[in-house]
C-alpha cells in the first residue's frame, strides 16, 4: 500500500468514476483501476463496486474513513516538520461572517501579511453556527465571530465588543428621532437577518422578552445586504454597530438609539481545543490575541 493508492480511492470516492478521477490524478483509466486492484489484493477485499455509478463497498466505506486519518497524519508531519525550521508558514483557513470580514479583517490581514508573507490566508464567509460547526470538525482552523455560547470542545478568546443598533434611511420617519424607546417597534416594518445567523437570535430573543411584534417584511442572510435594503427605506433594520460604521460617515444611514438594545457582545477567535497548532496558526492566534481593541474598531 502506498499513499498515491489512497489518494486514488479518495478520489473515485467523490467523483464516482474511474475515468474522472484519473484526469484530476492525472493517470489514466488502467492505472486507476490496477491501483484499487492492487488495493483489493493487499487486503483481500471488494473495495468499489464497478457498476455505474461506481461506488464503495461497506468495506470501501470503513477503508475511506482509515484512508482519510492516514493522509491527515501524513500532512501533520509535514507541517510538524516544516515548523521546525522556525519561520511561520503554511496555510490558515479562516472562517468569519461577512460584516467582520469586511470591516475588520482588511486591517489585520494587512498587518499580518506584512509581517509573515510566508502564511497564506483564505477566507470563509458563513454563518456563527457555521463557524463553529466548522472549527469543531476541522473543515477550518479558526474562526472569527459572535462569542454568544459556550462550546466544550473549542477554546475562545474575547477581541473586542460590539452591540445592535436600529438603524433607518435618512427620509425614514424615524430619522428625525435619536432616541426612540422599545415600545415604537410594534409593528414596525423590519428587515431581519435570517434565523439562523445569531444577530437575528439576539434580536428575536429581545424583542420576545419585551413582548414585542415586529413586521417582517424582509430576511437576508448577511449585514451587507440588509443594510442595502434599508438605504432603499424599504424597512428599519437592527444590526451590529460596527458593520454601519461607513454608512454612519457617509450619511447614508441613520442610527437611533433603543436603550434595550443596549447590550455589549464579545466578538472573538475561537478554535478546536487540544488541536495541533502549526507555526502559522500559533503566530496569527498570538498575535490576534495580542491586538488592542482599538485596532479592530478604530475608524478606517
Amino acid at each position: 500500500m502506498n499513499l498515491n493508492q489512497l489518494e486514488t480511492l479518495i478520489t473515485i470516492s467523490k467523483t464516482m468514476s474511474f475515468r474522472k478521477a484519473g484526469e484530476i490524478l492525472n493517470l489514466t483509466q488502467p492505472a486507476v483501476s490496477a491501483q484499487i486492484k492492487s488495493l483489493e489484493d493487499e487486503f483481500k477485499t471488494v473495495l468499489i463496486d464497478r457498476n455505474q455509478p461506481v461506488t464503495l463497498t461497506d468495506s470501501g466505506q470503513v477503508f475511506l474513513e482509515h484512508a482519510e486519518i492516514i493522509l491527515q497524519t501524513v500532512e501533520d508531519l509535514k507541517q510538524r516538520l516544516s515548523d521546525l525550521n522556525q519561520t511561520p508558514q503554511g496555510h490558515i483557513h479562516l472562517g468569519t461572517t461577512t460584516s467582520i470580514a469586511i470591516q475588520i479583517l482588511p486591517r489585520v490581514l494587512s498587518y499580518f501579511q506584512n509581517q509573515f508573507p510566508l502564511i497564506k490566508t483564505t477566507i470563509h464567509s458563513m454563518t456563527t453556527s457555521q463557524i463553529m460547526h466548522s472549527v469543531e470538525n476541522g473543515t477550518i482552523d479558526i474562526g472569527i465571530t459572535y462569542l454568544f455560547d459556550k462550546h466544550p470542545a473549542l477554546e475562545s478568546s474575547v477581541l473586542y465588543y460590539d452591540t445592535f443598533e436600529l438603524v433607518v434611511a435618512p427620509d425614514h420617519p424615524l430619522a428625525r428621532f435619536a432616541h426612540v424607546p422599545i415600545e415604537r417597534l410594534h409593528e414596525l416594518p423590519l428587515i431581519m437577518l435570517s434565523p439562523e445567523t445569531a444577530g437575528r437570535r439576539f434580536v428575536d430573543q429581545i424583542l420576545k422578552q419585551l413582548y414585542i411584534t415586529p413586521q417582517v417584511v424582509m430576511e437576508l442572510s448577511s449585514s451587507e445586504e440588509v443594510k442595502r435594503m434599508v438605504e432603499l427605506n424599504l424597512g428599519a433594520a437592527i444590526i451590529s454597530k460596527m458593520s454601519i460604521q461607513s454608512e454612519l460617515r457617509l450619511g447614508t444611514l441613520k442610527m437611533i438609539k433603543v436603550n434595550e438594545l443596549e447590550i455589549s457582545h464579545p466578538v472573538g477567535v475561537v478554535y478546536k481545543s487540544g488541536r495541533y497548532l502549526s507555526s502559522a496558526l500559533h503566530q496569527f492566534l498570538e498575535d490576534l490575541k495580542g491586538m488592542q481593541e482599538i485596532q479592530f474598531i478604530g475608524s478606517e
